[in-house]
């Protein structure tokens, strides 16, 4: 039987949903996702392999307009190595409306010459409907790095399958990268360190979470429980009481939500121990973004 595989790039402006789709197609959670920008850090391949097809899907940062700090653009570079390596690229937008960040987007894509389908997203969020259809028209008229255009709905995978079948049928023939049952090419141990990153996203206030990161210290397998110890960095001082809340309590129930989704995860007991610290200047730190897994 002959084998097709392929690497796709999901890129896009933050926090417009590349996440979301990536674990709907996956039927797993190897990305966190929520509501604030900002919220993917690191470039994740996600496999989905069908009888004869491996789609690899590179999950990417969203483009940073003003890349403020060495983390940010790194997360730029990411973006920019992705496409550059890819057989094919899925954008997403908001089908509520096109953004000035957008056309950020559309300029790599353009710059990198790279087959592109458009996906707009949160369709169902849409009021009027009837407006989908000349909006498709007018980004046609503007754009002709988009090859198909694809109304979905990342959170409920509506559209979805429409959208997989073109790439399937876009992929070149190449054998498997990886093996079937593989849905990652990510360790365990990141996707805890992952999972706690994202209970402090949803936790905190809209600036904070962008001045912390979680690194995971020690991971001890037992019979019947794992053990996790780890540590979110904070950039000041004054930081770390936000973190801790008062008399622990935002961070018992931070560590209390990520410990019963790493069970889920892991399928295992655990006990999962969090401590908060101060790390001066984490994110314009090569060697503090090395340790985080960020390399140039």
């Amino acid at each position: 039987m002959t084998q097709k595989c392929g690497l796709v790039a999901i890129v896009g402006r933050a926090n417009v949903g590349k996440s979301t789709l990536l674990n709907n197609i996956l039927r797993q959670k190897i990305s966190i996702t929520s509501r604030k920008p900002q919220t993917t850090r690191y470039q994740i391949l996600g496999l989905h392999t069908l009888a004869d097809t491996q789609l690899v899907f590179v999950d990417t940062p969203g483009w940073q307009r003003q890349p403020k700090n060495h983390l940010n653009r790194m997360m730029n570079r990411q973006v920019k190595q992705a496409l550059s390596d890819v057989d094919c690229a899925v954008m997403l937008s908001d089908a509520r409306g096109w953004h000035a960040d957008d056309d950020l987007v559309v300029g790599l894509l353009e710059q990198e010459r790279v087959p592109t389908l458009l996906a707009l997203n949160k369709r169902d969020m849409l009021k009027n409907k009837s407006r989908l259809l000349p909006q498709i028209a007018e980004l046609s008229d503007k754009f002709s790095v988009f090859d198909e255009y694809f109304p979905i709905c990342a959170r409920t995978g509506a559209g979805v399958d429409t959208l997989l079948d073109e790439l399937v049928r876009r992929m070149p023939e190449r054998e498997h990268l990886f093996p079937s049952d593989q849905v990652t090419d990510r360790s365990e141990r990141f996707l805890c360190g992952e999972i706690i990153r994202e209970k402090t996203m949803r936790y905190l206030g809209d600036e904070l979470p962008y001045r912390t990161t979680v690194v995971i210290d020690e991971v001890k397998e037992q019979t019947d429980i794992t053990k996790i110890f780890a540590t979110v960095w904070v950039d000041r001082d004054s930081q770390k009481a936000i973190v801790i809340g008062k008399d622990g309590a935002l961070m018992k129930r931070m560590s209390t939500d990520a410990r019963l989704e790493i069970e889920r995860l892991l399928g295992t007991k655990v006990y999962l121990k969090v401590w908060v610290k101060t790390k001066r200047g984490w994110a314009d730190s090569p060697e503090a973004l090395q340790t985080i897994g960020l390399t140039d």
